[in-house]
C-alpha cells in the first residue's frame, strides 16, 4: 500500500514539475508577441547575487533564483488536472 501511495506522490511532482518548466517556456516564447506577454507576467525572487564560500581548495557557490509566472501557474493546474484524470 505505501509502494503505490510513494509512486503517486512521485508521479504528482514530476508532473507539477514538468507544468512548471513547460509553463515557463511557453511564457518565454509569449513574451514578444502582444497579445500573450500577459503569460510571462510575474515574481521573481532569491539571492540577487550567490553566496561564496571560499574554503582554500573547494568554493562553493550558493544560489537560488524562482520566477513565477502566470504560464508557470497554468502550468501547474494542467499538471494537477492531468493527475487526477489518471
Amino acid at each position: 500500500m505505501s509502494f503505490s501511495r510513494n509512486k503517486n506522490t512521485w508521479s504528482l511532482f514530476l508532473l507539477i514539475l514538468a507544468g512548471v518548466v513547460l509553463g515557463g517556456f511557453i511564457g518565454s516564447l509569449a513574451e514578444g508577441l502582444t497579445y500573450l506577454n500577459w503569460l510571462n507576467y510575474g515574481q521573481s525572487f532569491g539571492f540577487e547575487s550567490p553566496i561564496v564560500l571560499n574554503l582554500g581548495i573547494l568554493v562553493l557557490t550558493f544560489g537560488l533564483n524562482i520566477k513565477i509566472t502566470i504560464a508557470g501557474i497554468i502550468g501547474v493546474i494542467l499538471a494537477i488536472m492531468i493527475y487526477r484524470t489518471l
